[in-house]
């Protein structure tokens, strides 16, 4: 298990909502919008999620439409068929595989939202933490029916989460020593990329921008429609004073071009590793250097050693498999 220290810390991110009602994401027969009532998720959990940089409206949202996609209207009928109404059991997530663990809390936003009347949780570990095969994760106690029902939506979100986190571990333990630092891409699920950026931070990387308007990022279609590289960076700095700009650049050329124009973060695009060394000898830390490109746990190391700030690995959301966890229920006696 890992130590405090080793466990992401919270965060000054971006919260970003995915269209709720003002008032809360308890869904369209919730009167909240009308009406003061108190509705959402359990205030403690809401806080744990907030502290974590994640948007309790938000992963309430993601919750409901977990839930509502996997019962389409209806209700989960194999269960209301085979187990009776006021049975009670305890559901033991349990690690199928060694890995770093993330999203428990939002698997149990996603368990609350269905478990209708009890409801109690039992928590092992706290995301970040590397665990082993066979190690408990979480246990909660409900109603049997409401616990199979939510199952499968809460295993979808933690099993993703937790792949992401663990491969990003293996590349920030294989980056430790240097200054460089593991980072993810835009290059996530469409509504989930608070989530999966959340689990490259438990898993030790860093994240890069959340969306198009918190900072620039100038690619090779910008050149193309500006006119070159540092006439492309020179517009967004006239038009967007305030905000951070990366330039993506391919040659050492273009690097000189970018940081006489006054980049603060140059992204080196395809670059081997001599010719990042070239481009940090060349930048001299004048600006923060990004490679991007060509990476792999068999060269990372290489990449890292010449200087550069981060490496970009799109395949840390993108590509990732999931941590393999299962739910074993454990019948409660009355």
């Amino acid at each position: 298990m890992s130590t405090p220290d080793e466990r992401p810390s919270p965060v000054d991110v971006p919260l970003i909502q995915i269209g709720a009602p003002a008032g809360g994401g308890c869904g369209d027969d919730c009167g909240c919008a009308e009406e003061a009532y108190e509705c959402g998720l359990d205030p403690a959990l809401a806080t744990l999620l907030a502290e974590a940089g994640l948007d309790p409206v938000q992963v309430e949202d993601i919750a409901h439409l977990a839930i509502e996609e996997d019962l389409d209207g209806g209700v989960d009928v194999t269960s209301v068929a085979t187990v009776p109404q006021d049975a009670v059991a305890t559901g033991d997530f349990t690690a199928r595989e060694a890995g770093t663990v993330a999203g428990l809390r939002v698997a149990e936003a996603i368990l609350s939202i269905v478990c209708t009347s009890e409801f109690e949780v039992e928590r092992h570990v706290e995301d970040g933490d590397r665990v082993e095969a066979g190690q408990k994760l979480l246990s909660v106690t409900a109603g049997t029916r409401d616990l199979l029902t939510g199952e499968r939506s809460a295993l979808n979100i933690l099993c993703r989460l937790s792949g992401i986190a663990t491969a990003t571990r293996a590349w920030a333990d294989l980056l430790e020593g240097t200054r460089a630092k593991v980072r993810d891409t835009r290059k996530t699920t469409p509504g989930l990329r608070a989530l999966e950026k959340y689990a490259v931070r438990c898993g030790g990387g860093v994240n890069h921008r959340m969306s198009l308007s918190d900072a620039a990022l100038v690619k090779d279609n910008h050149v193309v429609a500006a006119g070159g590289v540092a006439e492309a960076f020179k517009a967004v700095r006239e038009r967007f004073p305030d905000i951070p700009i990366e330039v993506e650049v391919d040659t050492l050329h273009q690097v000189r071009e970018v940081l006489d124009a006054g980049a603060d973060l140059i992204l080196l695009d395809n670059f081997t590793p001599a010719e990042t060394e070239e481009a940090v000898t060349i930048v001299a830390g004048r600006a923060m250097l990004e490679s991007s490109g060509r990476l792999m746990l068999d060269n990372a190391r290489a990449y890292a050693e010449t200087g550069v700030d981060y490496l970009a690995v799109g395949a840390l959301t993108h590509s990732s498999p999931i941590l393999d966890i299962g739910l074993d229920l454990r019948e409660v006696e009355s």
